[in-house]
């Protein structure tokens, strides 16, 4: 072993020392977060929780940061200022099933990994940064930060997720929130139904024309939608109606032309009805890009704890998220750890109870190592940097 290697080694020895005095601690902050499930831009006791803990570690804590409430930077600046490793955290919960996401243990792992490292190593060559990331689920808080620079100095940003697997990667869709409100004129629905223009008449125009749309579009684009507004009462022609649809696509630029495309079935439904239209395009999700070297690194780090990897299938249970957005200004990596049998279903009130079992504590402590270990890599091989900046210049430009 070369002397970059020893130093590697031994550095890794103490974080393990350093994350496994925390387990207990730990595992009761991610118990605590599963008990207070918050929905997103709402997690202040999460939020609150994680950011003291990293202060109390002796981070420098920014709370809140980019003018986001329940986001925050926890900071600790080794011996050097650069590079600088970022740990995401996620805690937002999901409404009516809580944690069936798991994030409780995506928060606390990567908690455990900064605190870890700060710990164990001391004289980091590097700056370590806890970035807490509210609203995950529908919410894009990653997109709001990295859109108010809180990644621009990030040289490599790591989480990890639970799962009912154990893989390296996955795709992660490319999506668009799509709004739409139409406006009508109200009648007496009995007496007089043809002074009126019924809003809700081009709500469900727009889905028949969505449906039909269905069969143009690629067969791993996604359009679901419910109508959030559809009247005050069926004797009164309704004057406003609305409906929250999510576009998907595995690519950007075919995510934003099937989005187009939706809005066209808005459009031709308010000119059938005579109703007025508005359209809101937000939460611009970006197509994941996992930075394979990292990953790799990781994956060594991981199956050094006795885990074993099942075979990545990259197109089956995948969804969107705004780690997709920083991975396209830092390189990202997002694997995935099983925590539950291949049958334990995302978003699932038996998601939820695996997320507070003892197999899904043990891994989010093992997450917590091997994502330590991943940034030692980073921060203390200069080679693997390049690689890791090459492969993203390569990816991203």
């Amino acid at each position: 072993m070369n002397e970059v290697g020893t130093e590697i080694a031994a550095a890794k020895e103490a974080v393990t020392r350093a994350v496994g005095e925390l387990g207990p601690k730990l595992v009761n902050i991610a118990k605590q977060i599963h008990q207070n499930p918050e929905l997103n831009f709402e997690e202040r006791f999460a939020s609150a929780l994680l950011a003291s803990t990293a202060g109390e570690a002796g981070f420098a804590v920014e709370h809140p940061v980019a003018d986001i409430e329940t986001a925050f930077r926890a900071t600790y600046r080794g011996a050097r200022a650069t590079p600088t490793v970022a740990f995401l955290a996620e805690y937002d919960a999901l409404p009516g099933v809580g944690h069936a996401c798991g994030h409780n243990l995506i928060g606390t792992a990567s908690l455990g990994a900064a605190l870890g490292l700060a710990a164990g190593v001391p004289a980091l060559p590097g700056t370590v940064q806890l970035i807490g990331t509210p609203a995950e689920e529908g919410g894009g808080g990653k997109i709001l930060l990295v859109d108010r620079g809180v990644f621009q100095d990030v040289d490599a940003a790591l989480m990890f997720h639970p799962a009912n697997t154990t893989e390296l990667w996955k795709h992660a869709l490319a999506s668009r929130i799509v709004r739409i409100e139409f406006f009508g004129k109200a009648a007496h629905a009995a007496s007089a139904p043809e002074e009126g223009v019924n809003a809700l008449d081009a709500t469900i125009q727009t889905f028949n024309g969505i449906n039909a749309l269905r069969q143009h579009v690629k067969s791993s684009a996604r359009m679901h939608g419910i109508i959030t507004h559809g009247g005050e009462a069926p004797n009164v022609v309704p004057d406003y109606s609305a409906s929250l649809f999510y576009v998907r696509a595995l690519d950007d630029a075919y995510c934003e032309k099937v989005a187009e495309r939706v809005t066209a079935c808005a459009e031709g439904a308010a000119a059938a009805t005579g109703a007025g239209v508005k359209v809101t395009t937000e939460g611009v999700y970006r197509t994941l890009k996992t930075n394979m070297t990292l990953s790799e690194a990781f994956q060594g780090n991981l199956e050094a704890r006795g885990w074993r990897f099942d075979e990545t299938q990259p197109f089956v249970d995948i969804g969107s998220s705004d780690v997709g957005n920083v991975s396209h200004v830092a390189p990202s990596i997002h694997p995935y750890l099983r925590i539950g049998p291949n049958s334990l279903l995302f978003h699932s009130a038996a998601f939820a109870e695996a997320a507070n079992s003892k197999r899904g504590y043990d891994a989010m402590l093992d997450a917590a190592v091997a994502l330590a270990h991943t940034a030692l890599d980073f921060l203390l091989d200069s080679k693997l940097q390049d690689r890791v900046k090459a492969e993203f210049a390569a990816e991203v430009g």
